[in-house]
């Protein structure tokens, strides 16, 4: 499995070491790779792209957005039961729309702004 996020930004930063913390602990094979050291194009990726949305790329399949943090979640034991959570059919709804119009676009924001 490999995580593509964005390294640039602080918050997306923060969480992200928490996983690569989390995953090392626990001795999974997991890649966190950002997108300022990332061959974004072996991935299908641009780097705009890349700072719009949380990426996993696991078994040759890019999936972005909640069921990218499912994807991770499901292999961090300890957030195992997020990942369920946000599967479930009315929580998945929300949750993914909360990310797609709320969360993603205002992390892509301050991208933007830092860049400037």
């Amino acid at each position: 499995m490999t995580v593509i996020y964005n390294d640039t930004c602080p918050i997306c930063s923060r969480e992200v070491n928490s996983y690569a913390r989390a995953a090392e602990r626990r001795g999974r094979d997991i890649v966190f790779a950002g997108l300022s050291e990332c061959d974004l194009a072996h991935f299908g990726l641009t780097e705009d792209m890349a700072a719009r949305r949380f990426h996993v790329v696991k078994h040759g399949e890019l999936v972005s957005g909640i069921p990218a943090f499912a994807l991770l979640w499901d292999d961090l034991p300890h957030l195992r039961w997020l990942a369920q959570l946000v599967r479930l059919p009315g929580i998945r709804t929300a949750i993914a729309a909360l990310y797609d119009h709320v969360a993603a676009p205002a992390l892509y924001a301050l991208h933007r702004r830092r860049q400037r």
